[in-house]
Order: structure tokens, then sequence, then C-alpha cells
């Protein structure tokens, strides 16, 4: 399929929209087969429950062409899983997976024109999300419900080249303890905007969020998982209930155990030992891994041996493979790779 005339190279993190998006909905009790429109507006009460009281879910993914000219999503089932979970918490009901993973392939497949070429650096970003449309003016679930998907074609989120942010430590609770901060909801992302425009206003590109509850441990920031490499080489990530599961965290994690053969740990990692890590990144769908290079602890800095000035050699191995098995240049495990067209 001939591709559209785009500068691929060009393409920020940002909304284009596409030719096509899948809709189905929920009403009496069961969502219906739904299909493609090319309709990108939505028309809703005033009275909704995603308005009204933010019942609201989303995932986000990649379609990607690969070396051989392969369209291909990475793990899908994984995103499905998870948004099945957020849905339970939030009183949605649960999309099947095989229709999530359905969706996500009849709206590539549609939008075939707007995967960009391999080499290029970008990407389809590929947003599904649920939210309750049904009128609510009590506190209670919403009765009816939309499920869409749509696409949008994105640049790399690194332009000319890596380089290592600096973050700072939050006075902000991002999650409660036993909240909602395991799942990704919409509310969590309103809840986290505040900080992330004062960080930035500051001069700090990113948040480091502790535990609500003794603020003594690492979590997250607004929208990705740490990942630390000891001196010794150890991979490290943080465990908590309150931390959503990134699935290229996950990812990451498989990689560096199962195909570098280098050691692994996740566990509780407390903010007084983060100044003896060697290396630091944030890892999600957008960036698959951000290096950081110094924390910021209210004027106390801390400033990983890596540098300013690119990825850690750990840190980039990592990047380096997780991105070759997306592409196709490296053999992905079993599962990983979800071929579209």
């Amino acid at each position: 399929m001939k591709k559209k005339d785009l500068d691929w190279g060009s393409l920020g993190f940002g909304y284009v929209s596409c030719d096509y998006r899948f809709v189905s909905n929920y009403e009496n009790g069961a969502w219906d087969e739904g299909g493609l429109t090319t309709d990108n507006t939505l028309v809703l009460s005033e009275c909704a429950g995603v308005l009204q009281y933010a019942q609201t879910c989303f995932e986000g993914l990649k379609a990607y062409t690969t070396e051989d000219g392969r369209i291909v999503t990475f793990r899908p089932d994984l995103n499905a899983e998870r948004m099945a979970n957020t849905c339970r918490r939030l009183i949605i009901p649960e999309l099947p997976e095989g229709r999530f993973i359905e969706a996500v392939e009849k709206v590539v497949k549609a939008n075939a024109a707007w995967v960009p070429p391999f080499g290029s650096g970008a990407t389809l970003y590929i947003r599904p999300f649920i939210f309750g449309k049904g009128p609510v003016i009590g506190v209670a679930p919403s009765k009816e419900y939309q499920f869409r998907v749509f696409t949008t074609p994105v640049g790399p989120y690194f332009k000319g080249g890596v380089k290592p942010i600096t973050i700072r430590v939050s006075d902000y609770d991002r999650a409660a303890p036993r909240g909602s901060g395991h799942v990704k909801a919409g509310l969590n992302y309103a809840m986290s905007l505040f900080a992330i425009v004062d960080a930035h206003a500051k001069g700090f590109d990113e948040n480091m969020y502790l535990d609500p509850e003794t603020r003594t441990k690492v979590e997250e920031t607004g929208g990705a998982n740490f990942l630390f490499v000891t001196k010794d080489g150890t991979v490290v990530t943080p465990k908590s209930p309150s931390i959503l599961p990134s699935i290229t965290r996950r990812s990451l994690m498989y990689v560096a155990k199962e195909i570098l053969g280098l050691k692994t740990e996740e566990r509780e990692v407390y903010f007084e030992e983060v100044k003896d890590f060697a290396e630091c990144g944030l890892c999600g769908t957008a960036a698959v891994i951000s290096p950081v290079g110094k924390i910021n602890d209210h004027g106390k800095e801390i400033c990983f041996p890596a540098g300013m000035e690119k990825m850690g050699e750990i840190t980039q191995k990592l990047y380096d493979t997780l991105t070759g098995i997306q592409m196709g240049r490296i053999p992905a495990p079993e599962g990983w790779i979800h071929e579209i067209a």
C-alpha cells in the first residue's frame, strides 16, 4: 500500500487524525460488534459519566514497520489484560481480550498507509479507550459505555539524539496507598498535570514520586516506571501495589535477564539508596527508555556516573535490544510480536 505523503522525520508526538477508527457501544448489558468509522467526533450527553465522574480508562501501544516490510504491534495481549484490570477497578464492563486485539488489528489495517516506513524513526501510535457515556447525576457507574480505538503517526521521541533528563523529587503524591495507581485510569493522569506543569516551569523534565504512605520509597513518574542499574550491573525496578505495571518495563526486565544475562531485581527501592546507583531511566511506550542524568532533591543533586551526555552502557544495551525486537532486527520471544499485515 502506498504510504501517505508525509515528512515522517519531522513528526512530533501529537495528534494527527487518520482515516479510520473503531467504535463499539455497551448498552442493555452487552457490547455490540462494533466497526470502523471515518467520523472522529463524539456527541455526548452533558450528564455523561465520563464528564461528571471521570469514568474512563485508556491504553497506549504502537504499530511498527519492520525491516522486512511487515506491520506489527508489540504485545497487545498485555494491553488488553491491563485494560480489563482497569475496567474492573472502575466498574466498567470488561471488553473481551479477543475483541480488543481484533479492534486494534482492524484499525491498523485500515490505516496502513499511515504506518511510517522502516528507518524513519516514526511509528503509528494506537490509543484504545473506554468511557461512560450514559447520563449519571448521582454518584454511580454509568449504564452505557463506548470503546474506541484511534491512531496517529508520531515521530521519534528523541529528536537529534538521546540526552539524559533532569527530574525532581515531587512534594505531591501520585496515588493513594490503596487507590487507583496500579490501573491506567484517566483520573490518575489528570491528578499529575499540576505537578508536571509546575516541574516544567521550574526547569525540570519530570517528577519522581515517592510512596505516599512513608515518602521513603521510589514509585514512578506521572507516566513511566523507573529502572535503575547498580554499580555491579544489576537491573533494579521498584515494586509497589500502587505502581502501574508498565508493559515496556516488564519487557525490559525480561530482556535484561533472559537475553543479556544480567541479574535483575524487582523490589522496594528506598530513596536513600538512589545515590548509589550507576544508571537511571524512565521506561514507557513513547520513548522505551528515557535516561535520567540528574535528580534534584529540594536543591540537593544526585548525579549518576553515566552522566548527562548519553545513556549509560547497560541502559543503552537494553534500549537497543528491545527496539531491535520491536523493529524485527532481533528475534523476538514467542508471542511478543503480533503481525497485522
